[in-house]
């Protein structure tokens, strides 16, 4: 079983930065993707981005590329997601979610979820 525990949420005016992090603990996942994604009220769950085992290859939907970024520290179990100049339409709930080996787009194919963090951006 792995637990994925998300952190760094809050409230943040338009333009700012946040950095959420995502530690793994019990059956450490190997050569797992991890992925990030995030709920609005009233909205479906959305890919945000994910990331290779590796780190070598990353990927991003469009709405978020040259603002956000993902990144891991295998040695810390950790998957972190900078988030620079942000807007109001990136208010929602962020998660983090592993499933093996490659990166998917579709929540169906992540195995391991956490409880996800609140990400506010004010106007």
């Amino acid at each position: 079983q792995v637990e994925l525990l998300e952190s760094g949420g809050g409230l943040v005016q338009a333009g700012g930065s946040l950095r959420l992090a995502c530690a793994a603990s019990g059956h450490t996942p190997s050569s797992y993707a991890m992925g990030w994604f995030r709920q609005a009220p009233g909205k479906e769950r959305e890919f945000v981005t994910a990331i290779t085992y590796s780190g070598g290859s990353t990927y991003y939907t469009d709405s978020v590329k040259g603002r956000f970024t993902i990144s891991r520290d295998n040695a810390k179990n950790t998957v972190y997601l900078q988030m620079n100049s942000l807007k109001p339409e990136d208010t929602a709930v962020y998660y983090c979610a592993a499933r093996p080996f490659t990166i998917s787009t579709k929540h169906q194919e992540y195995i391991y979820w956490g409880q996800g963090t609140q990400v506010t951006v004010s106007s």
